[in-house]
């Protein structure tokens, strides 16, 4: 539980120094900042709870905050929707001790339909994610325009380990920085709502000792949630292009999202996918001539 309420504590101090006193509300009171963001007594007085409780809570120490105060605390620090989320995952997991060792999740499957439903946007590419943003499945378009997840080892079928670890990756972004943070942050908030999944913690280590990138985005506590957006690409077949995402988490399964991606109608973008998904259609072999014997 210590290690949990150090998680609860780092995210705590880093949301209070990116809070900007003026757009909190708080007035200048003359005095000199020695700190960058809020001091710990005007997030206290913000969210209506007293300034040793609060930092208590920042220091890790074992008290856990009821919903109120999470929300009232939440408000003081400006957090959007996901850092919301997240606050409540951390209070969650250090409210709930784990007596258990350790242990890897069950494997996940995309059902048969889904992976169906995949195989026929033979226009779009699309790819379905689980738990720390593993590459469940892929479609034909998706292997042709970012990688060939499922030709890969089972440990390296990953998003944010391919983005970050993968030349490939780089080379293919144009705004790889971007991309690269988002899969981090995204990984973040996944093991807040899951501390003692050991692949986690296994990918985590891994990616700490593999990339100073991911070293520094980790150590900065943001996190963020991929619903839509969009993602730069200069392509080694089609040069550049620019698609579009969108993000479904699956009925039946909130661990699983759908990622599709569009490009904009009469766009080179639009000419770049097309051209691209007849050089990645499979060559079918001429059919023999039989004769008659």
């Amino acid at each position: 539980m210590a290690d949990l309420n150090r998680e609860l504590a780092d995210f705590l101090r880093r949301a209070r120094a990116a809070r900007d006193p003026q757009e909190a509300g708080l007035a200048d009171d003359g005095r000199v900042r020695r700190v960058k963001g809020l001091r710990r007594e005007e997030v206290a007085l913000l969210a209506g709870v007293s300034t040793d409780y609060y930092t208590r809570l920042e220091q890790g120490r074992r008290i856990v905050p009821s919903t109120q105060v999470i929300e009232a605390i939440s408000r003081a620090l400006g957090l959007d929707d996901v850092g919301r989320t997240h606050l409540h995952d951390l209070v969650s997991a250090a409210r709930t001790p784990r007596v258990v060792a350790r242990s890897r999740s069950a494997v996940q499957r995309v059902r048969p339909g889904l992976r169906q439903l995949l195989d026929s946007l033979h226009a779009h590419p699309a790819l379905v994610l689980g738990r720390r943003t593993e590459v469940l499945a892929a479609n034909r378009m998706t292997r042709a325009l970012f990688a060939d997840f499922e030709r890969m080892p089972g440990r390296e079928r990953n998003y944010a380990r391919w983005m970050l670890l993968s030349d490939d990756a780089r080379d293919l972004f144009v705004d790889w920085e971007t991309q690269a943070r988002n899969a981090v942050e995204s990984l973040r908030l996944e093991a807040g709502r899951s501390p003692e999944d050991r692949d986690v913690i296994e990918l985590v280590g891994e990616l700490s000792v593999a990339s100073p990138e991911f070293r520094q985005w980790w150590s900065e506590h943001q996190v963020h949630q991929r619903t839509f957006g969009s993602k730069r690409l200069v392509h080694p077949v089609v040069g550049e292009l620019t698609v579009e995402y969108e993000t479904f988490v699956l009925p039946g399964d909130n661990e699983q999202a759908l990622y599709l991606y569009t490009t904009e109608p009469g766009s080179a973008s639009r000419e770049a996918i097309s051209i691209l998904a007849s050089w990645s259609q499979p060559v079918r072999e001429p059919e023999s001539e039989s004769s008659d014997s």
